[in-house]
């Protein structure tokens, strides 16, 4: 007990001994190292026995009684205890303490007891279910199986014994049931995979990111018939940096296209604007008299009158028109008439433009060599033109990667088509003779590499197949995990469908031999015989038909496969230039990247110049607008003057004895005593020691001025007063127009200085400009040498070496140049050119020469005719009217054409009232003739009226006469005077309602 274990004895009361107690079973039931057993005791009624260890824990064994212990070990252990037992007891044994004991298990991932007992149970559970669904799949395979069945055997039911398909469904709500559960299942099954599916879509989007979207497919197309193959060209993204370039470029061209296109249609629009026409006069009144209904005199004379104005207003705008031409044609001719010291602009423009661009012929490595200013290059221009090569590159290939997709897509379509011919062939052969079948070609297939989007290309079965595989790579790393539930389940989905094929191909495999059958049995007539043979000629012809058909698209395929194969080598050599030219744009755009920081120093400084001289200018120009209004001020000071002067010569009489008297009076510089003494006031005040330092020419000029004054005020007698006030007022005026012209002379002056101090100015900036200028040229050709340093590749073939010494190939090709053909024909064709115009010109330039000669001789004697007519035509006019006459003003007012359209309204104005009074006269005689007629019809329902009333006093005397006088007379005929009665009465009713009716017509 020390170790934790526990003995049990069988004892027998008959004979107790120690012989007896060898055999004993055995039990360790503690732990062998801390499980001691510190206590031990029966229950109350011996049935259990209790046990208690070191370890904590506390075991309870049922004791047994004799009968049920066995004497003996049993030769067989039986295989199922008996049903009040739970286990089956083994018998004791002995020597126990002797047998080795077991080895612990040390393997830490080894299972427990208990894990071990809970995977037996899982096991267990897992095979008993698989046991279920395998059974059930049995079922349901068994199931469809007869239903297979029962549809084959319906559809070899003749055709009006055939259910329909619904007929097979026991209740249609059953799929209903099944298909929302599936759609709710799924939509679970999405909610729930919803965060995994995006975290997986935007990885997929990464990858296809880094490594798809930046390289397209690269596929191969195969010849059906021989070896050869095209690839197609594998394709890189553009850089967004050269796309971002080029969408610049493309933005600035797309932005001066519509600059460009709106001059334009401004221009278009200012040639289309339509000429103003005169109004016509009266057209509305016009349009309104114009009706077929033939006019009467009134009408038509006015008519005319208005059509004669109409006609001299038309004259009119036609003289007035033609005047103002021929004046904007004089006033065109005199502003087109050049001067003598005329030069075309056009053609000057023409000639600096070309000397501007029309570049140097020059070797570029010539000392000489000058750089237009277009064919300059820098870092834009370079990146905008590798961004330019490398788009057309990329999209020569891709147009050429679109040719070959689309005959791989033509090989797809090829291979579709000819699988339905061979089917046909092959349904033809069927009916034929096995003598008489054509060998079929073999159907072409496609290679992996014509289709690569398939290696990426996925569906359910690959998704399934790829799970599988993860899974059994699982299993492989855990064999007690996993379940193969799952695969078994979708191996028999997947694979019980094909039995519907397999019988329903079996059935009509079947049915055909059953006809064939029934065919071969019957015995064929001469008409089925024939047309037999004409169905065999029919399929003979068809079969070739179609086989030559199907050979000759793999021939057509193979030589479009061909020829494209032999573009795209050509396309090759092209490409492998156009990279090796893009090589040497990226070295250029390296050494232009080197000189662009000095470069772009010396464009800001000829900025900056070109500024400076623009602000030079546009001053300089307002100096000379400033000095021309300066200059016309003083032209117009010095007329004021000389016109002072003519009136004060005006205002002296002849012979005036105080002549001398007034002319040193208005020649005299003086100002007012006033405003010299306020001068001097103010200079006194400014001063602080004018007591002791006394100006003396101030109090010179005051004494003059004050002596001249009063000599101005003192005028000798005889002399008149107004003449002298009026010479004082004009020597004032004579005074202010000096000092404002000496104003403006100062000011002319000064702007004369400021004038040439910045034209000095500007003579600097030109000079700075022009010296910055040929740094730059300088610059420009520093680094065009060392662009030219670069090595070209250029590729030649032998025949394309001209440059042959003593009919060898030069060891050397330094000194030679490399020009394509069309180039070099341009330059021998343009020789012949230049040559053809220069003679051109010079022919052009003599016939000039002498058609100026001609020119200027024709238009003397043009103005010598003119000044005899217009002599001629003075005296004419002299002769006829006494003066001379403006004819343009005189056939300008020949007609007052507002009196003429006054005149035409009233003439209107009395036709209108004229036929207005007609029309009233007309109304009056109509209804004149309405009330004729309405007295006459009144005057006849009278005399009725009257006729009435008289044949009514008739009838009344006889009604009276019938029943006073001869009553006694009738008295046997009551009944007949009745009746008589009765009608007369109703005879007269009707007359009297007659005249009422009469009476209220009238």
């Amino acid at each position: 007990m020390q170790d934790g274990s526990l003995r049990a004895y069988p004892l027998k009361d008959k004979d107790l001994s120690v012989d007896t107690l060898k055999d004993y079973w055995y039990l360790n039931v503690h732990d062998n190292d801390y499980g001691q057993i510190r206590g031990i005791c029966c229950s109350h009624d011996e049935g259990y026995l209790i046990t208690c260890g070191g370890d904590g824990n506390i075991f309870t064994f049922e004791i047994s009684s004799e009968e049920e212990v066995p004497e003996e070990p049993p030769e067989e252990p039986p295989k199922e205890p008996p049903k009040e037992l739970k286990v089956i007891i083994p018998p004791p044994r002995r020597g126990l303490e002797k047998e080795k004991a077991t080895e612990d298990i040390k393997d830490p991932n080894a299972y427990t007891i208990e894990e071990y007992k809970q995977k037996t149970e899982y096991k267990r559970k897992m095979k008993e279910a698989e046991e279920k669904k395998n059974k059930k799949r049995e079922e349901l395979s068994a199931l469809r199986h007869d239903f297979i069945f029962l549809l084959q055997k319906n559809q070899e039911l003749p055709k009006h014994m055939q259910l329909p398909r619904e007929e097979f469904e026991m209740d249609c709500r059953i799929f209903e049931e099944l298909d929302r559960q599936t759609l709710q299942r799924i939509q679970l099954v999405q909610k729930e995979l919803a965060w995994e599916q995006e975290k997986q879509l935007v990885g997929l989007q990464k990858l296809q990111t880094q490594f798809r979207d930046s390289l397209e497919f690269t596929l191969t197309v195969h010849a059906i018939q021989s070896n050869h193959q095209i690839s197609t060209y594998s394709l890189l993204t553009i850089s967004e940096k050269y796309a971002r370039d080029k969408k610049q470029g493309d933005s600035k061209w797309a932005a001066l296209q519509e600059k460009w296109t709106a001059l334009k249609e401004a221009e278009h629009a200012e040639e289309k604007i339509p000429r103003e026409k005169s109004p016509v006069l009266f057209e509305d009144k016009a349009e309104r008299m114009k009706t077929p209904e033939v006019r009467k005199q009134t009408t038509r004379y006015i008519e005319n009158r208005r059509e004669r104005i109409r006609r001299l207003v038309e004259k009119y705008d036609a003289l007035k028109a033609k005047i103002m031409k021929r004046r904007a044609e004089w006033h065109e001719l005199y502003k087109s008439k050049p001067r003598d010291s005329y030069g075309n602009s056009r053609d000057s423009e023409e000639i600096r433009e070309a000397q501007e661009n029309i570049g140097c012929y020059r070797l570029k490595t010539a000392t000489n060599y000058t750089l237009t200013e277009n064919e300059r290059m820098n870092t834009d221009k370079k990146m905008m033109q590798l961004a330019t090569l490398e788009d057309l590159i990329h999209k020569t290939k891709g147009d050429m990667n679109k040719e070959i997709v689309s005959l791989r897509d033509l090989k797809v379509s090829i291979i579709d088509e000819i699988k339905s011919l061979v089917k046909e062939v092959k349904s033809i052969q069927a009916s034929l003779d096995v003598s008489e079948h054509l060998p079929i070609p073999p159907i072409p297939h496609l290679h992996p590499d014509e289709v690569p989007e398939d290696v990426i290309a996925y569906n359910s079965d690959v998704l399934l197949k790829f799970k599988e595989e993860q899974k059994a790579k699982a299993q492989l790393k855990d064999p007690l995990e996993g379940c193969p539930a799952s695969r078994a389940f979708r191996h028999v989905f997947f694979q019980t469908p094909p039995v519907k094929s397999q019988a329903g191909g079996e059935s009509a495999v079947d049915t055909v031999e059953q006809k064939a059958f029934e065919m071969e049995k019957a015995e064929p007539t001469e008409t089925e015989l024939e047309i037999l043979k004409r169905e065999k000629i029919k399929n003979l012809y068809l079969q070739e038909t179609w086989i030559k058909k199907i050979n000759t698209l793999v021939i057509n395929f193979d030589a479009e496969l061909r020829l494209l194969r032999h573009k795209k080598l050509k396309m090759d050599a092209q490409m492998k230039s156009a990279d090796l030219h893009c090589i040497t744009c990226c070295e250029e755009l390296l050494i232009l990247k080197k000189f662009e920081v000095h470069e772009d120093l010396l464009e800001e400084q000829i900025c900056a110049l070109i500024n400076e001289q623009e602000d030079i200018q546009s001053k300089l120009k307002s100096y000379v607008a400033q000095m021309e209004d300066s200059k016309c001020e003083i032209v117009m000071l010095q007329e004021r003057e000389k016109a002072l002067h003519a009136s004060f010569e005006a205002s002296l009489e002849e012979n005036n004895e105080f002549a001398d008297f007034l002319t040193d009076i208005f020649k005299k510089d003086v100002e007012y005593v006033e405003e010299v003494r306020r001068k001097a006031d103010e200079e006194n005040e400014n001063k602080e020691k004018d007591d002791e330092k006394p100006d003396l020419k101030t109090d010179e000029e005051n004494h003059r001025s004050e002596d001249a004054a009063i000599h101005d005020s003192l005028f000798p007698e005889g002399c008149s007063e107004d003449l002298f006030l009026n010479t004082i007022q004009l020597r004032q005026q004579r005074m202010a127009i000096e000092k404002a012209l000496a104003e403006e002379k100062k000011v002319a002056a000064d702007l004369k200085k400021e004038y040439n101090a910045l034209a000095k100015k500007a003579k600097k900036v030109e000079t700075s400009l022009d010296t910055t200028n040929r740094e730059l040229e300088a610059f420009q050709w520093e680094k065009l040498q060392r662009l030219n340093d670069l090595y070209v590749v250029v590729p030649l073939k032998l025949h394309q070496v001209q440059c042959l010494v003593d009919g060898e190939m030069p060891h050397n090709f330094s000194q030679t140049l490399v020009f394509t053909n069309q180039s070099l024909q341009y330059l021998q064709q343009r020789i012949v050119d230049v040559r053809h115009e220069k003679r051109t010109q010079r022919e052009i330039h003599k016939k000039a020469r002498e058609q100026h000669k001609q020119l200027l001789q024709d238009t003397k004697e043009m103005e010598m005719e003119i000044q005899r007519l217009e002599e001629r035509c003075n005296d004419l006019m002299m002769e006829k009217f006494g003066q001379l006459v403006d004819f343009e003003a005189v056939q300008a007012h020949s007609v007052n054409i507002p009196m003429e359209q006054m005149k035409v309204r009233i003439m209107e104005k009395e036709y209108e009232h004229f036929v207005e009074l007609k029309e009233w006269e007309e109304r009056i005689v109509l209804l004149q003739h309405q009330l004729t007629k309405l007295t006459r019809e009144n005057t006849s329902k009278v005399h009725q009226l009257n006729k009435f009333c008289h044949e009514k006093h008739q009838l009344e005397t006889e009604l009276e006469s019938l029943t006073t006088g001869q009553g006694g007379e009738f008295e046997g005929t009551g009944s007949a005077d009745i009746k008589e009665t009765a009608r007369l009465e109703s005879r007269l009713s009707h007359k009297i309602s007659e005249v009422a009716f009469l009476r209220e017509k009238i």
